[in-house]
């Protein structure tokens, strides 16, 4: 009950149990801040007892010089503190989203003249421009949350603009702009909704920072005077050299300490919201709340005996969501022999790229393999450390991602990324790589004039080649296709499907086939797999899966093949719609 309260509340993990902590913190302060004045039976601008009294009863953190209670002190500050840092930062978020909005969604010559003043306010010393101006407005509240807000609007500025120009140029506002949206309702229904997610932590961190500020103003006497706050408690203790006695213990100390713990508990709250918003600021490197706590120092270690190459045992990858778990893939099996080409077919969104990425160790975070086993030759790939895996991919298994132009870095040529994918595994000069990348392009059916060109200059089918030539280059014995035709027309995708064939047979090569388009499947694979909702529900032979199936979903799927020799043919309607949402796990 608590674990699934965890996981709806984005608590579970590091940076979950940080932002818990961090909020703990919070609630102190603001308790401090807001019933403190009430608890505390002093009067923090009244003399109530003997100057620089040491901790007691009457005075449980003591007084200062002035014969003040200490902890009333403490409690008016965390007021004042927290208010200025929260106002000042509501200040800072303002007129740099403003400042952000109008110069990213408009640019042109607003931008320029935007960005140039925020480049001047950027090269500006922090800390004599915060002393100037504070000087220059005199000290008091106000003066405070103006210098805050002067000096810190143009980072928040510069990092709204860069996400409004790339939200500007996709999809779903062109297309809203081609209707005729206006620029109000785009800002409002586009725009605005994705810049704000990654506005709340910018918020929180800010708040930390104009704490800081606040102190460090208070601390130099900017402050108000008249006012308690952490900053002036400061200054005035140093004011009144109380370093130089034992009244640090209790004049220095417990606004310093209040200073951090606000600080630190913002911070925490910080990243943690980061992480939520951004997930893909996880680590890459996560090992996953698996079944198996193995962790990742192992050796790559061969087991020839074996005749299967990859072997998937009851593999479940999840993804938290505010719901609970998503299963993406549930208890999936399968084993690849040395020489088989497995096909897996499902339609999208079934699991089938997410089989390749946990067989790679890709998965995007927030995904986790929450049971089961990957094993190459044997070696649980899980176990293996971040440098075993980094030298198994590429040489031992590959990847042949769909979307070719997406994986082909477009300002490279394809001689020089194909001479990178060599260089992460072997140690070559450089004519003996050009006659390997040549030997390659030849392989693959291109010449190799071609590998001077750059991606953009190749038709899809050719980017594919290209492609398919970077992952066989160090010979692996294991390759996963994803979708390899996917985007190219029938006549290129018949070519790319005979090349892998010949590849395959002429290299010894096992491999894992993926695709939703099941002719395609059939005339590749010496066996196929039929992925739904992230489970296997049927498998075999092509020749049983064609034409023997009792699966009714595979049944559908082969009734669903247009067939030229049957007249007036038509497809078998499914008995039901087929869900392609995921099982929510409660």
């Amino acid at each position: 009950m608590i674990n699934r309260l965890y996981t709806k509340l984005g608590l579970a993990g590091m940076s979950g149990k940080m932002g818990l902590i961090g909020s703990g913190m919070l609630l102190f302060m603001l308790f401090l801040a807001v019933l403190g004045p009430f608890v505390v039976e002093h009067d923090a601008k009244q003399r109530t007892g003997s100057p620089l009294t040491a901790p007691a009863a009457d005075h449980w953190l003591g007084t200062n010089d002035m014969g003040q209670d200490i902890l009333a002190e403490l409690v008016v500050g965390a007021r004042v503190s927290l208010s200025v840092g929260l106002i000042g930062a509501l200040a800072v978020m303002a007129i740099g989203t403003i400042v952000g909005l109008v110069a990213g969604y408009w640019g042109g010559w607003i931008d320029g003249l935007f960005m140039r003043i925020v480049d001047i306010s950027m090269t500006l010393p922090f800390l004599p421009l915060m002393i100037v101006i504070g000087v220059f407005l005199g000290p008091s509240w106000t003066t405070q949350i103006m210098v805050i807000a002067l000096v810190m609007w143009s980072k928040v500025a510069r990092e709204t603009r860069s996400q409004i120009l790339s939200l500007r140029t996709r999809g779903p506002v062109l297309a809203a702009r081609s209707m005729g949206a206006s620029n109000v309702y785009l800002l409002r229904k586009h725009i605005f909704p994705g810049v704000f997610p990654l506005m709340i932590p910018q918020f929180v961190q800010t708040v930390n920072a104009a704490i800081m500020m606040e102190s460090s103003l208070s601390f130099l006497g900017l402050g108000d005077p008249l006012t308690k706050s952490w900053g002036s408690m400061l200054y005035y203790a140093n004011a009144r050299s109380a370093f130089l006695t034992d009244a640090w213990l209790w004049w220095v100390l417990p606004p310093g300490i209040g200073i951090v713990i606000t600080v630190l508990g913002f911070s925490f709250i910080g990243y943690w919201l980061e992480e939520r918003v951004s997930p893909r600021l996880r680590s890459v490197y996560r090992v996953a709340s698996s079944g198996s706590k193995t962790p990742r120092t192992g050796v790559f270690i061969r087991d020839e005996s074996l005749s299967s190459i990859i072997e998937v045992d009851k593999l479940t990858v999840v993804y938290p969501k505010d719901q609970g778990l998503v299963r993406a893939l549930n208890n999936v099996s399968l084993k690849v022999g040395k020489g088989e080409v497995v096909g897996i077919v499902g339609e999208s969104g079934s699991g089938k790229s997410t089989i390749a990425a946990a067989i790679m160790q890709l998965l995007k975070p927030p995904g986790e393999v929450q049971q089961g086993h990957v094993r190459l030759f044997g070696c649980d790939i899980a176990s293996l450390s971040v440098e075993e895996l980094r030298k198994l991919r590429g040489s031992k298994i590959a990847l042949i991602p769909q979307a070719a132009m997406n994986a082909l870095n477009p300002v490279i040529t394809i001689r020089k990324q194909l001479a990178e994918a060599i260089a992460c595994h072997r140690k070559m000069d450089k004519v003996s790589i050009n006659r390997r990348i040549d030997e390659l392009l030849k392989q693959v059916g291109m010449d190799a004039r071609w590998g001077a060109s750059y991606p953009h200059e190749l038709s899809g089918g050719m980017r594919q080649r290209v492609v398919i030539a970077m992952a066989l280059i160090n010979e692996p014995e294991f390759v996963i296709a994803d979708e390899p035709t996917t985007g190219l027309d029938v006549k290129v995708q018949v070519e790319i499907v005979h090349l892998l064939k010949s590849l395959q047979k002429q290299l010894g090569l096992s491999m894992i086939f993926i695709s939703h388009d099941l002719p395609v499947v059939l005339k590749l694979a010496d066996r196929i797999v039929i992925l739904k909702n992230g489970e296997i529900v049927d498998g075999g032979e092509v020749e049983q899966i064609a034409n023997r199936s009792d699966h009714p979903y595979t049944r559908r799927l082969m009734a669903a093949i247009p067939r030229l020799n049957k007249g007036n043919t038509r497809f078998e309607e499914a008995p039901q719609q087929i869900d392609v949402v995921q099982e929510v796990l409660v």
